[in-house]
Order: C-alpha cells, then structure tokens, then sequence
C-alpha cells in the first residue's frame, strides 16, 4: 500500500543513520586537518570584510581554487564558515577565532594541533591504551617538554598556541574570583608556571592594589607580556623550576592548567614546592578543567584523551583535585565555576 512504511524499513532507516554517524566519527581527523589548512591559509581573516567565492579566495590566498572549495564546504558542514546560494563563503560566529586579530583568537592554538608532536602520538593511541603510559617518549626519544627545549622555535609556536587557549580564560578567572579580598587588597599573587603572563596580567590590571610574580621556565618568561601600560612597578618575572622550589612571601599562588600536565607523583611534586613558599595564610588557586561525570560531551575529556598520547598528565573530576591537593597537605575552601574549560579550586595550608 502506498505510503506505508514497514517496521523492517524504519530500522534500516536506524541503522543507517548511526552509521552514518559512526563513520562521521572514523573520519574526525579529516575535520581536524581541514581547519588546519583553513587556518594556515588565513581564511578566516579574507571573509573578515564580507562573503567571497572560493576563486576569490584561493587568487589571494594562493592556493588551488577547487580543492580549497572541497575543504571550505566540507568546514561548512559543521557551521565552520557558511557557503550560499551564490558560490560564496561567509565568516561565521565558530570561525571567527580562527581571524588573527580576533579577541580570542585561536588560530596558533588550531595551527600547533596539526604539529607532527601532536599528529603522530595521536594516531598510536591505542598503544597508550595497551600500555598505561604516553607514546610520545617512544617516537621522539625524549619526553615532550625535553622535545620542546631541544628545539625553540618549536617551544616558542607551542608557547603561542597556549597561550591563545589561556587568554580565551583568563579574563573569566579575574573576573571570577576576588584576587583583592584574598590579598588583603595590596599583596601579591604569585602565578607559578604561569607562561607568558597573560593571566597574571589580567588579574593585575583588574585588581589595581595588587602586584605580582609571574614563574617560568627561562626560555618561556622571557617572552612575557607584562610590560604594559597599567603594569608599571608593580611586577615582576622570575626563572626557575617549579619542581625545585617556587617564590616565597605571595598572598595568593596561582597553578592555571599547570597540574592537568603532570601524574599524580610530578603534580605532588609541584604542590609540594608551593607548600614549602606559603605562609599559613596564603591561599592556593588550581584552575583546571573539572572533568563532570556522565556521557556528556565535555573539553576536559577531549584533553584527557590527547594527554594520553603526548604527555603522562591527565584531568581529573574535582573530587580527583581534592584528593590529590589533600595529600600535598592542603584543605580545599572552596570551588568555583568558570566555563567548561576551567574551575577554580581554592585551597589553604593544613
């Protein structure tokens, strides 16, 4: 009879469209590499100005015409960039931070994901997965970070691409938190492995009483950002090891996506360090992703997954900080929420 669909039809129809899905999910990477080259070309930043034909943008870009349009309608089906009736593609709100002038641009973080260091770990995952530990010491030689010091034009792109994540938070913990209450309003925060200082800044420029610290590794702060207007005097940056010992005297000491990067054995290592610096009224901030529990989609398990591969960190649910800040001799006070990206744990000595 016309019109009628059988049971057997609805659950082929079923069937088909999760496998669809499934194969959608086997080909992610193809996604990945895709912005990648969407980003190298600086596509994004050619449709700042308004919508262009895939001609248009392969004459400035310099690039093939046709397979550009292969990849640009490919990025169109998950809303990065949108093409219409007319052959021409427009920026849209996903794509936008992959301009170089945007205000949370990612496009460094985009470009050093489609690094070698990143690529070739990723696809022996399984191997983590067999083994209990990373895959990156086996095809490098050298555990990341040494890979990284070896190579400074290598570290310093690296150092970019986090720090275009870390700008798109920092202004969200300043705002968060009460760095002034917690500093009796002029004391210092002391941000420990905090990279070129682009948190540091913003809690600074928030908190005017306040002055800081901003702790690295030598070959990471000398490439810092605090010497800006409204700054003036009231920093400071220092080399050194966190492993070793951090500076002493801070008011508030500051770990932002620092202990996610490290086994527990390592991460008690660094909080040990802080410890030994803070006097019993100083009060520690851990802000990391607070992995939730569920089946829900969530950045902090996408980073999980990729530390298996390039380092031997991991993230942890909040319960997992709380443990681990526990062992290192601290009592937690309080969580706050950030976004998906970060909480902040704030902790005390004893």
């Amino acid at each position: 009879m016309g019109g009628v669909r059988s049971e057997a039809s609805d659950v082929v129809d079923a069937e088909e469209d999760l496998s669809g899905e499934l194969f959608e999910l086997a080909v992610g990477y193809v996604y990945s590499a895709a912005l990648q080259a969407a980003a190298r070309f600086r596509i994004a930043d050619l449709l700042a100005d308004g919508p262009r034909t895939s001609g248009e943008l392969a004459g400035v870009a310099g690039v093939d015409e046709a397979n550009l349009q292969r990849v640009l309608r490919y990025l169109a089906t998950k809303g990065v960039f949108r093409e219409d009736g007319a052959g021409r593609f427009h920026l849209t709100p996903l794509a936008d931070p992959l301009r170089c002038d945007a205000p949370r641009s990612l496009r460094d973080f985009v470009l050093m994901r489609g690094e070698e260091i990143f690529w070739r770990p990723a696809a022996q995952l399984h191997e983590a997965v067999r083994t209990g530990g990373t895959v990156f010491e086996g095809l490098f030689g050298v555990p990341f970070y040494d890979y990284l010091g070896a190579d400074p034009a290598l570290a310093e792109r690296f150092n970019a691409s986090m720090a275009a994540f870390s700008d798109t938070l920092s202004d969200d913990v300043a705002r968060a938190y009460d760095f002034s209450a917690a500093a009796g309003g002029s004391g210092e925060v002391v941000d420990v492995g905090g990279g070129r200082g682009g948190l540091l800044s913003a809690v600074l420029l928030r908190h005017p009483g306040l002055t800081g610290v901003l702790f690295e590794l030598p070959s990471v702060v000398a490439d810092h950002v605090l010497d800006v207007p409204g700054l003036a005097g009231r920093w400071r940056a220092e080399a050194g090891d966190f492993f070793d010992a951090v500076p002493g005297g801070g008011d508030v000491y500051l770990l932002k996506h620092v202990l996610a990067s490290w086994p527990d054995e390592e991460a008690l290592r660094i909080l040990s360090s802080c410890r030994r610096a803070m006097s019993g009224q100083a009060r520690l901030l851990v802000v990391n992703a607070l992995i939730p529990e569920g089946n829900a989609p969530h950045p902090g398990k996408s980073v999980d997954a990729m530390m298996m591969t390039v380092l031997n960190g991991k993230g942890r649910t909040k319960e997992e900080y709380e443990a681990l800040l526990a062992r290192a001799g601290f009592t937690v006070t309080r969580v706050l929420p950030v976004s998906s990206h970060a909480g902040i744990i704030e902790a005390v000595v004893g």
